[in-house]
């Protein structure tokens, strides 16, 4: 196949840049595509060429199909790479592209059909052999099925969307009860998030861990893992902090888990880079979960273990070269990585878009900020809060905490509100700090990782502040003279009342 020659980058923000700067060092020109809210997003000003898509609204620009190959034929881009999110996962952009004559940088339209949509990936698992967590292997049409099959395998069980993942679309059910607006908040933000709102059940482990395989197929037959990442400290199914190894795996279930994961990718002839997720249990058995055929948010602790550029082995697969190993790559020390949000804890995680009047990064040995926001610019309201991903690197696991809350506190945001101080609590936590953490943690111990706070009980506290409040001027109105008494020179009622107030 002939070498690429120009890369359009079908993304945004932080991944967007950060497939740019592989680019750059391969000597390939690089394309963006931008919308109205990005006009002077960082990623605009980093690339070569930059193109307008659209209104704000993802939907009218980033995940438009049409538009985004028109621009790439306007630039003269002959290879499209889609970053993670918005088209990253969809098999008819990825036949668009071919049609085009375009190289999509991924896997082919039949890898992502096999394991893109979740139940259809399932059915496919089950057929190969590997072990996956008891629930639907189709979509389900109705609430009423749906409820019926919930009931008949028993609560808690999780509601996912068919279609994607990220924790979108996705709702615990602990009860009948709360059915009916689970079901429709996960399909509604199904559809809003993969334009599917598809959704499934699966049964709910309790207490289990979510660990990962990455995974690397080139177009010869050659498949292999590299390794997994730890991937249980997640609030609202969305991960928060990542690491590798796992704390929990020994080496023998670390070759088990990557040998399914091997087999998993092999059976849906895959191509290029893919993560094989697992939950695991308190027993320490393991079940597929689901395959996210593209590259992950969290690739850059495999970088820093494997000392591999996984965006360059994405091209050089894509161009048709063979992987330059034929094995697992042995991990080197220990990686962390943890999510700078534009959002407020104390405020129940609400999203904090705004202007960011002052920036500073941390930086030293073995740190790594992958960011797409700059002093002055204006994070946006209509997309994923996440402004940047902070990874460290260490010998030991303890040393890669260490350096990990030393880099935390020397991250500096001014004019927006981010989840600095919570993450470095997350990483002083000693559940945390024990390594044997599993998806509920962040959930188990909300109040403590806010320090003490806890918002639901601030409401509660100002409602009842308030109700107090009342009670007390209704009983001092009581007390109070009704009108000055004649010739006294009294105070009016009325006096009394606003002198009572200022109180």
């Amino acid at each position: 196949m002939p070498k690429i020659r120009k890369i359009l980058i079908a993304n945004r923000g932080e991944i967007a840049i950060r497939v740019m700067r592989t680019c750059k060092e391969l000597g390939i020109p690089t394309v963006a595509v931008y919308s109205e809210a990005d006009r002077s997003a960082l990623h605009v000003r980093m690339a070569d060429q930059a193109y307008f898509v659209g209104p704000p609204p993802s939907r009218e620009s980033y995940l438009v199909q049409e538009r985004i190959l028109e621009v790439a034929r306007h630039a003269g881009a002959d290879a499209i790479h889609p970053g993670y999110g918005f088209l990253s996962e969809n098999a008819s952009f990825v036949r668009a592209c071919e049609k085009a004559g375009i190289t999509f940088i991924g896997p082919p339209a039949s890898a992502m059909d096999a394991m893109g949509e979740k139940t259809r990936a399932r059915q496919n698992m089950i057929q190969a052999g590997v072990p996956v967590v008891p629930g639907t292997t189709e979509p389900i049409a109705t609430q009423e099925e749906a409820l019926a099959y919930a009931q008949k395998i028993g609560f808690p069980v999780m509601l996912k969307a068919a279609g994607g993942g990220g924790g979108k679309g996705m709702r615990k059910v602990e009860k009948t009860e709360e059915f009916d607006s689970a079901w429709r908040s996960a399909k509604s933000e199904a559809l809003n998030a993969f334009g599917n709102d598809a959704v499934y059940i699966e049964k709910y482990l309790d207490k289990p861990h979510h660990v990962e395989i990455q995974v690397f197929a080139d177009q010869y037959g050659t498949t292999v893992h590299l390794g997994e990442r730890e991937c249980s400290a997640q609030r609202r199914h969305q991960k928060v902090v990542e690491e590798t190894p796992s704390p929990i795996l020994t080496p023998e279930l670390r070759a088990q888990m990557g040998e399914v994961a091997v087999k998993a990718a092999k059976a849906v002839n895959y191509v290029g880079a893919g993560t094989v997720e697992f939950l695991v249990d308190a027993h320490r058995n393991f079940y597929f979960l689901e395959m996210n055929t593209r590259l992950q948010v969290e690739h850059p602790v495999t970088e820093w273990v494997t000392g591999l550029d996984l965006v360059a082995l994405q091209i050089k697969v894509a161009e048709g070269e063979k992987l330059p190993f034929t094995s697992t790559v042995p991990p080197r020390g220990h990686s962390i990585e943890v999510r700078i949000y534009a959002e407020d804890p104390a405020r129940n995680f609400m999203p904090s878009p705004g202007k960011i009047q002052y920036l500073r990064v941390p930086g030293g040995p073995n740190v790594r900020d992958d960011s797409g926001v700059f002093a002055g610019f204006t994070v946006p309201n209509f997309y994923d809060p996440m402004i940047s991903k902070l990874s460290v690197w260490a010998p030991t696991r303890a040393e890669a905490i260490a350096r990990a809350q030393r880099a935390l506190s020397e991250y500096v945001v001014k004019g927006i509100t981010t989840n600095t101080r919570y993450l470095k609590a997350i990483l002083a936590h000693p559940e945390f700090a024990g390594g044997d953490y599993d998806t509920s943690f962040l959930t188990r111990e909300h109040t403590v990782l806010l320090g003490g706070e806890d918002p639901k009980l601030n409401e509660v506290a100002l409602l009842a502040s308030a109700v107090f409040a009342h009670q007390r001027d209704q009983k001092r109105a009581k007390t109070l003279p009704q009108k000055a008494s004649p010739g006294t020179g009294g105070l009016s009622a009325w006096r009394m009342s606003l002198r009572t107030r200022r109180r």
